[in-house]
């Protein structure tokens, strides 16, 4: 077996790296265990953690008990869950009588002392702390699938079913149960448990009939949204992937991009930059930043500038730009949108919302600003000179600009 050493608070820790058997050497079953645990934990599956410890069979029945090893999925586990190794390191700090917090911090990765003591609660009854068996106790609760709460209560499940068939909805079940019985938390259950065990496919300790008795009297849940549409999409989008070469390289001005800021109680102000010479525009939104008040501004401040600088307008999927089209015909410029969670597609105008947080704080309200205190901002941005544009201002940029349109 290859293996590589790392270093953890000045304890050695051994990673398997690659694993090959040698035949004709005693391994005890134990140590291929941990060793297959150790190859899923890196990212191999069952079958290949098996096959790479000359396991053919019976490691996917390993798997297949322990229920997936917690994250039920082919990737690693979580560094939150403790191996075997650090139970037993657990358990050997308690024979020697140590504190909670010195044992965690000999742990790769350290843990807290509240976490060595609820390991210690959950699987050492009795102060006998065993890690062997603390370790098939966690593996014994990880296992999937497990039995539903409504399928192995039946005290529960009859009163669940009672109430349904009065026409209550999971929610006031919930509630209800909760209420009429405090000091037993198995007879409690969440409303959305009760939804499940109505509608997915095996978890349905419910009788399904009783699935009319919803308000919305369905037995299948139905999304609310068509089949591969993607929820707040806007109707006609043109993605930024065709917008023109001359706007990706800032050669030619009068692109601009696009973008709100969001102050407290919804309260916005929309921003645009010109990509070109950085120059600043700041929409007033005193009525809110629906798709109607960003077009009616929008249109507004574009109809201030010639038509060399209005090409085309880059942004975001947000709703408010729901009347791009009523945008596009009004100001003759083509709107672009951005992927989603793409910010880095509209640099400019991510740059220039951070420097208006100096003026416009977050968490305060954007509301009382009046549209001549923007339009003062805007204007003392684009006099402020910018290494980007050679220490000249946005504004003597787009002067320069026109003058040379002009000419």
């Amino acid at each position: 077996m290859a293996d590589s050493i790392g270093c953890c608070n000045g304890f050695l820790m051994w990673e398997v790296v690659v694993v090959v058997v040698l035949k004709g050497r005693p391994v005890t079953p134990r140590v291929v265990r941990e060793r297959f645990w150790d190859l899923v934990r890196s990212g191999l599956s069952p079958r290949e953690a098996g096959l790479a410890l000359g396991v053919r069979r019976g490691a996917q029945g390993w798997f297949a008990v322990a229920g997936g090893v917690k994250a039920n999925g082919p990737g690693p586990v979580s560094g939150r869950y403790l191996p075997l190794a650090d139970r037993e390191e657990i358990a050997v700090g308690l024979v020697r009588g140590e504190p909670y917090r010195e044992i965690g911090a000999r742990l790769c990765p350290p843990r807290p002392a509240s976490a060595i003591s609820r390991e210690v609660a959950r699987n050492g009854p009795a102060g006998r702390y065993r890690a062997l068996r603390a370790q098939a106790l966690a593996e014994q609760r990880a296992r999937r699938p497990k039995t539903a709460k409504l399928a192995g209560n039946a005290e529960l499940r009859g009163r669940v079913q009672g109430k349904l068939a009065e026409r209550w909805s999971p929610e006031q079940v919930s509630a209800w149960l909760a209420a009429e019985f405090p000091d037993r938390p198995e007879m409690r259950v969440p409303h959305e448990t009760i939804y499940q065990s109505l509608y997915v496919q095996g978890r349905g300790a419910l009788r399904r009939e009783l699935a009319a008795s919803l308000r919305t009297g369905r037995a299948l849940r139905r999304p609310r949204r068509a089949t591969g549409e993607r929820r707040g999409k806007i109707p006609g989008m043109v993605n930024i992937s065709e917008r023109p070469a001359e706007a990706a390289d800032r050669a030619v001005p009068g692109h601009w991009e696009g973008d709100l800021i969001i102050g407290a109680k919804s309260s916005a102000i929309g921003t645009l930059v010109e990509r070109s010479t950085r120059f600043v525009l700041l929409l007033h939104l005193p009525a809110g930043h629906g798709a109607d008040a960003v077009a009616a501004a929008m249109t507004a401040a574009m109809g201030t500038l010639p038509a060399q600088l209005r090409r085309s307008l880059t942004w975001d999927q947000g709703s408010e730009m729901a009347g791009h089209a009523q945008i596009a015909m009004a100001t003759g410029m083509q709107v672009y949108f951005c992927d989603p969670h793409s910010p880095w597609q509209r640099g400019s105008n991510e740059n220039t919302n951070g420097l208006l947080r100096q003026y416009f704080p977050k968490g305060t309200s954007l509301a009382v600003h009046s549209r001549e205190h923007l339009e003062a901002v805007a204007a003392e941005l684009n006099a402020r000179p910018r290494k980007t544009l050679g220490w000249k201002t946005p504004a003597e940029a787009l002067e320069q600009v026109l003058a040379a349109d002009a000419a």
